[in-house]
């Protein structure tokens, strides 16, 4: 069990870490303290999740191999000697001394996250006479959120990157994400107040949630390439292995609980199962580009001058499918550079930022979308 003294070392760490921001956002002046440290907390947790990628890429998930601290201390400067030794016998191998500081920062950026959480949570109840219950509440299901997504974080590494497990923490991540955007958004209006905001609602609800969820299937599946290792296992770009359809494994590819690099009889992962998750990918980014490009250009078919917002918002969808097409291809055709995949997985971050956006001017009720309501 870790002791007492590392869980506190690492709380004055993520302490220090958290203040920091708040600090800063203590001395800008204008809009409300609240409402720039949810912003702050969508703005970390997008840069989590690429740090993240980025860990994953450079294969520095395992570079501390305990958890929470780095071989039972709170930094990779006091784990030195055995990180050291663990690199001098296999200097290509999961520790070293780069990859335990890349593990360890990710980590203390999660910790961050979570210490903001819970000083949002604080925030929130503090204010809980002006702003109802509502944003206390929404702050206790982020906090649980953050503590289960802590849970995966852990189990990455006691699990030694099981492919689920890995891939539900990205999956989590962004659902952190969209989750504290959908937060930040909301105005919390003053209970006392009688001003309310007016905003026009012109878009399908039903057309931007069946978008959101071809995107997160989408998404699933990118991060079980990437969790599985299967970028290359189709070296060349439109067809795989120089075919149009390949070979296909789908029973062995999608057998979700095995450990890395096997399948689920423990043996070997062939092949064919890895082109299998490959090809899958590939095949529903075209349902994903239908999807996600109808609902950009519907949005900017609504040229009301009150939905300029929509219209931004609606042009950066695009420009990141765009973004998300050349990266997804330069993985294949360069094979897998660092950049390409950093940007591939920023870009799918970005587009679950843009939906959620997006939301603000979506309505359930198309007959009732021309119609002012309370936001």
């Amino acid at each position: 069990m870790p002791s007492f003294i590392l869980f506190l070392e690492l709380a004055s760490i993520a302490i220090v870490f958290a203040g920091l921001p708040l600090l800063y956002l203590w001395t800008r002046p204008g809009y409300s303290f609240f409402q720039k440290l949810n912003w702050v907390l969508v703005f970390m947790t997008f840069d989590l999740i690429v740090f993240g990628a980025f860990t994953r890429l450079t294969d520095s998930g395992l570079g501390c191999p305990d958890w929470p601290g780095c071989y039972g201390v709170s930094n990779p400067f006091h784990a030195l000697s055995q990180i050291q030794q663990a690199e001098s016998a296999m200097p290509t191998g999961p520790v070293t001394v780069i990859k335990a500081w890349i593990e360890m920062i990710h980590r203390y950026l999660a910790m961050t996250v979570g210490a903001l959480i819970l000083f949002q949570l604080a925030l929130a109840f503090s204010k809980m006479k002006s702003l109802g219950r509502a944003p206390f509440i929404a702050s206790l299901g982020l906090l649980l959120l953050v503590c289960i997504q802590g849970a995966f974080g852990a189990w990455t590494v006691t699990l030694k990157l099981q492919p689920i497990i890995v891939t539900m923490h990205l999956m989590l991540a962004l659902v952190l994400l969209a989750c504290l955007t959908a937060y930040a958004q909301q105005t919390w209006d003053d209970q006392s107040s009688t001003v309310r905001v007016i905003r026009i609602r012109p878009l399908s609800a039903q057309l931007l949630l069946i978008a959101s969820v071809i995107l997160f299937i989408q998404v699933f599946l990118g991060a079980w390439v990437s969790t599985n290792y299967a970028v290359l296992a189709c070296p060349d770009f439109p067809t795989c292995l120089g075919s149009a359809w390949p070979e296909t494994d789908w029973a062995e590819g999608f057998s979700l609980w095995r450990q890395l690099g096997l399948n689920a009889q423990g043996e070997f992962i062939s092949p064919i199962a890895l082109q299998t998750i490959h090809w899958a990918h590939r095949l529903f980014a075209v349902l994903v580009l239908i999807a996600l490009s109808s609902l950009a250009l519907k949005a900017l078919q609504l040229t009301n001058p009150a939905l300029l917002g929509l219209g931004r918002f609606a042009k950066l969808l695009l420009a990141l499918l765009l973004l998300q097409v050349i990266t997804g291809i330069s993985n294949v055709v360069f094979q897998w550079p660092l950049i390409a995949a950093l940007l591939h997985t920023a870009g799918s971050a970005a587009l679950v930022f843009c939906l959620v956006r997006m939301s603000s001017w979506a309505s359930w009720s198309p007959s009732l979308s021309q119609k002012m309501s309370k936001q």
